[in-house]
């Protein structure tokens, strides 16, 4: 599982948010997508690597701007994966 965390700029409210989640989910095959106008990012899972242009072309497309872009390997958090073996 792959985790792409995308800083945005210009999310004011919920509904920012909520815009540039149906953007992505209709551009990529992601398994998740959450975005925080209070913390300016996206946060991606998906199983493949995404497209790095072509996401920001998504984002840019939406009117805010993406303004960097992370993908490293997904790590469940939570309680019981700590007993993972």
């Amino acid at each position: 599982m792959v985790e792409v965390k995308v800083r945005v700029d210009g999310m004011m409210c919920g509904m920012c948010e909520a815009h540039i989640n149906d953007a992505v989910r209709a551009a990529f095959p992601v398994k998740k997508v959450t975005s925080s106008h209070q913390k300016g990012e996206t946060v991606i899972l998906s199983d493949q690597p995404l497209d790095e242009e072509k996401l920001r072309q998504v984002i840019d497309g939406t009117g805010y701007k993406a303004v960097s872009v992370e993908t490293g390997a997904y790590e469940k958090k939570g309680l019981f994966s700590r007993f993972k073996k």
